[in-house]
């Protein structure tokens, strides 16, 4: 089968998929304005194989002698026929990717709709929910997504100033978690309390509910939040949500927000299936 090449790192194509790895700002801006994001690595392609959203595999001829990368090439291509095959040339393929080594594969997923959907024109949000308060490190942000999706929490809100949820790190230590979430980002405070119809429970240190007894409470829908690494939580939001503790040992002074995420994630599903 002949697949399309890209032989120069000036062709448009390959420079607007390059734009799609922008660190920060930049590369929010580029993924929201094409509506897509990029997919590095064979896990992340095999994760989406078979979904009509993944509508580009990049690949290289090193990378189609590999029989994981060709079968999940020729997988999807049987699924999905209207996707594309793009073959770069070989020597393009470090510029494309910043993984030392990396199997020579990639994709172009079409961003879902939850991602797309300006959140003032979200009226409610019903169920559990978990919320991203300026989380702005990628592999926390990331963590907490895989930990959500885990722990069956479909759908995460990322506040304005959170990593975005769609950049490369983030997808990465995801590791596959984006496909079963719902994800709604850049909500101001005042969109989150107007559309989240349950009560907002805040994972922090001096709070005086403890997380293992709150049984009633984690037996309805709610939102966890969780906040900022440096910051925590803003004031806005701590005024309008029930503070709780995670006991941990007092010579340790705090937990990492993925860790406090994950610990009141499961605690959750532990009291619902008890």
């Amino acid at each position: 089968m002949n697949f399309d090449l890209i032989t120069s790192k000036e062709n448009a194509l390959f420079q607007d998929i390059r734009n799609l790895q922008a660190t920060g700002s930049n590369g929010q801006k580029a993924r929201l304005a094409s509506g897509q994001a990029l997919l590095e690595g064979i896990h992340l392609v095999q994760t989406w194989v078979g979904d009509p959203n993944l509508t580009v595999l990049l690949t290289s001829e090193i990378g189609l002698k590999n029989i994981e990368i060709s079968q999940a090439v020729y997988e999807h291509l049987e699924i999905c026929p209207e996707a594309k095959v793009l073959q770069l040339d070989s020597a393009l393929w470090d510029l494309l990717s910043d993984l030392v080594n990396a199997p020579h594969i990639a994709g172009l997923l079409d961003l879902p709709k939850s991602t797309l959907t300006p959140p003032q024109s979200i009226a409610t949000l019903d169920g559990d929910v978990v919320i991203l308060d300026r989380v702005q490190d990628a592999g926390n942000v990331g963590s907490i997504l895989r930990a959500a999706a885990a722990s069956s929490f479909t759908k995460v809100i990322a506040l304005s100033g959170c990593a975005h949820l769609w950049s490369s790190k983030v997808l990465r230590a995801g590791m596959g978690a984006h496909r079963l979430l719902d994800l709604y980002e850049g909500w101001t405070n005042q969109q989150l309390l107007s559309a989240v119809t349950a009560p907002l429970l805040v994972a922090t240190a001096d709070a005086e509910h403890d997380l293992f007894s709150l049984k009633k409470d984690l037996l309805h829908p709610v939102a966890w939040v969780m906040g900022s690494e440096g910051q925590g939580v803003s004031e806005d939001l701590l005024a309008q949500s029930k503070g709780v503790s995670i006991p941990i040992d007092p010579r340790v002074e705090s937990l990492n927000v993925s860790t406090a995420a994950a610990v009141c994630l499961f605690e959750t599903l532990r009291v619902r299936r008890g």
